[in-house]
């Protein structure tokens, strides 16, 4: 494995006015100008849904997919609990500076300096546009916007709307995405699939020039072309099988772009969130998310007593273990995530854990509705009581909720520079599809401030100082490049449906998922994750040789779509596990158990892996089609780019919450 060094384009000066000098700096596109240079989004949702809109109604004609029946059903709607920026309303001492800081020390110093300060930068504009679109956030008796703090921070800045920001906020991008939609500035593809980016290579200069999409409801596949191809599909939590992601949330378009040649950055950097209604059932196909906004007023607590069989109710405190508030004083039960999530499970494998599969930590409400009453927290989290009574049959304003932590987020994505660019000329990265600002750990309410950062103040900039000087291949080099991607998409839709085994996809998903949770998940080691490689070839060779897919390969197949998704899992989970053994160190969500403090913490290694690591994927070892019936596809040989990491506004220390 060789390893070479990233350039990422960060503007020289000082940090508070790189982004300032950079836009002054870049190019624009004139008005008229505009309409000439057609552009491609895929996805919907707040990255994807506001960059759509912002860049027609700048005048780019833009082409929108996504896989879902509507725009509004993007994963997007699920976010519960807020959305950060600096606006400092509460006067507790929040400022632009601090929301830099305490991202940079949440994603435990492996994020990239430059774009976390511009991402708390523009956060205060984010929220005014929002107000503007008629997004209802929580507010005062008076009027003023009101706040509520959330983990890895001692400032109250989280903008809500109740349990619903997500889904208030697409609203907000849905709104102005159809209005594009009705002027015919947008052209949009519901239920179409990305199945591959067309590129065009000249002098070993990679070009992204449209995609090869798939209908899902004809199977038609058909190709777009574009001058720039934006992408904002989400993240690959999913790869777990049990997520809080939605069933259809993949990592396919991702994972086409890198073996096209796109770097693949940080992949084992993957957030599991402390708040989620546990697992019930070996037959599960997804888990709910609790907000952690919940964490303001509920306690975290387990039995001090191993394998204690009393009632909640029935536990008095003297028994009871706030064990975030006796190991974090500081900041309680608003900790990051990844340290809420490793200390439940740290509980729990001592044996104190609670409820009937004894994995699950208890977050109890009682002294919150003794304090505020009961009308002040409806009025905050009710829909989010109510949804876990339905789940659970439990009511939570009588008995403690149960939780445990399960995959939420993915930190990892395609590298990008500075201006969301890939390394793949004219492919643009928003969203949780890039890995730039979280590092490797997100703080909560940060996910939608970038989606919308991205997408609303970002892209529109970026994308225009890429078009002011654009080169485009010739109309016949263009349309050999399609045909022949064109062909390689039927063939490995042919290939893979003519396996016909006697597995599911869904038995082969489900494997997949536990052999990541049990050895690429909260905990690591090197044991682990040699097993992990192990059993992920074992497991791939099962899938080309076992795998039944019913139905037909050139019409409306559900089954086929998974499948298709499965095969990029695949892959990407052996990534996973390779960018996990070669990160000798622990740091935020990645956490090896060679390298932990004596309280054990997380052990960085800064001077060996103070970096961002970047994969490529050879192209002399990719397989683009489907490999002959019976056959095991070789996986990709990795190439290793490292960008490394410098901070002039922070300085590197331990990342202590206590």
């Amino acid at each position: 494995m060789s390893i070479s060094k990233l350039v990422s384009n960060i503007p020289t000066g000082s940090l508070e006015g790189k982004w300032d000098r950079h836009r002054l700096n870049m190019k624009l596109v004139n008005p008229a100008q505009r309409r000439k240079h057609p552009l491609i989004v895929v996805g919907t949702g707040l990255a994807g849904a506001s960059a759509s809109a912002s860049l027609a109604e700048l005048g780019y004609p833009v082409k929108t997919f996504c896989v879902q029946d509507s725009p509004r059903r993007a994963h997007s709607i699920a976010a519960q609990g807020g959305i950060n920026a600096a606006k400092n309303y509460p006067a507790d001492g929040d400022s632009v500076q601090r929301l830099f800081y305490d991202t940079i020390k949440g994603g435990d110093f492996r994020s990239r300096e430059a774009n976390v300060y511009r991402l708390a930068q523009v956060s205060n504009q984010i929220i005014d546009h929002c107000v503007a679109q008629g997004v209802p956030f929580a507010r005062e008796y008076g009027g003023l916007l009101v706040n509520r703090s959330f983990g890895g921070a001692q400032v109250s800045r989280t903008f809500y709307a109740r349990g619903q920001t997500g889904q208030q906020l697409l609203l907000g991008a849905y709104g102005a995405l159809m209005r594009q939609v009705s002027a015919g500035q947008v052209k949009l593809y519901p239920r179409h699939e990305m199945m591959d980016l067309i590129v065009h290579e000249s002098s070993g200069l990679k070009q992204a020039i449209g995609i090869i999409v798939r209908n899902l409801v004809t199977g038609e596949i058909s190709q777009h072309l574009a001058h720039a191809v934006i992408l904002a599909s989400g993240g690959y939590g999913n790869i777990f099988y049990l997520s809080t992601n939605a069933i259809s949330s993949n990592a396919s378009a991702v994972w086409r772009c890198h073996k096209r040649g796109a770097y693949f950055a940080n992949p084992c950097f993957t957030q599991i969130h402390p708040t989620c209604i546990p697992r019930s059932g070996h037959y599960q196909s997804k888990l709910t998310l609790l907000s952690e906004s919940l964490r303001n007023d509920g306690r975290v607590w387990v039995p001090k007593k191993k394998a204690d069989t009393r009632l909640a109710n029935q536990i008095p405190e003297a028994d009871r273990d706030y064990y975030l508030e006796r190991i974090y004083p500081a900041f309680g039960n608003l900790v990051p995530r990844d340290l809420a999530s490793r200390q439940a499970k740290f509980q729990v494998d001592q044996g104190m854990g609670v409820g009937a599969t004894k994995e699950a930590v208890y977050l109890d409400f009682k002294d919150a509705i003794r304090r505020l009453g009961k009308k002040s927290l409806d009025e905050k989290y009710g829909n989010l009581f109510e949804m876990y009574e339905k789940i659970t049959g439990e009511n939570p304003w009588q008995v403690p909720m149960r939780i445990y932590p399960a995959v939420h987020y993915t930190m990892g994505g395609l590298w990008v520079d500075y201006n969301l660019a890939s390394n793949i000329q004219g492919l643009f990265v928003l969203g949780e599809a890039n890995f730039s600002d979280h590092g490797a750990n997100r703080l909560g309410a940060s996910a939608l401030m970038q989606g919308l950062a991205d997408g609303y103040f970002i892209i529109p900039y970026t994308v225009a100082n890429y078009l002011s000087s654009l080169d485009l291949p010739s109309k016949s080099a263009c349309d050999i490049v399609c045909k022949e991607t064109k062909s390689q998409v039927q063939s490995r839709l042919k290939g893979i449906f003519g396996i016909q085994g006697r597995r599911t996809v869904r038995s082969i998903h489900r494997d997949l998922g536990n052999i990541l949770w049990e050895h690429v998940g909260m905990i690591r080691s090197e044991k682990t994750l040699q097993t992990a490689l192990k059993e992920l070839a074992y497991l791939k060779e099962i899938f080309w040789k076992e795998l039944c897919v019913p139905g037909s390969w050139d019409q409306c197949n559900p089954e086929l779509e998974k499948a298709l998704r499965l095969v990029d899992f695949l892959e990407l989970g052996e990534l996973m596990a390779r960018d996990a053994l070669d990160r000798k160190e622990s740091c935020g969500s990645h956490f090896r158990e060679e390298y932990q403090t004596k309280e054990h913490e997380a052990l960085r290694d800064d001077k060996h892996f103070c970096h961002v690591a970047a994969w490529e994927a050879k192209p002399d070892s990719v397989l683009f089609d489907a490999p002959s019936i019976g056959k095991v596809p070789d996986s990709p040989n990795w190439h290793l780019h490292k960008e490394q990491l410098e901070f002039e506004a922070v300085h590197l220390s331990t990342r202590s919450y206590k």
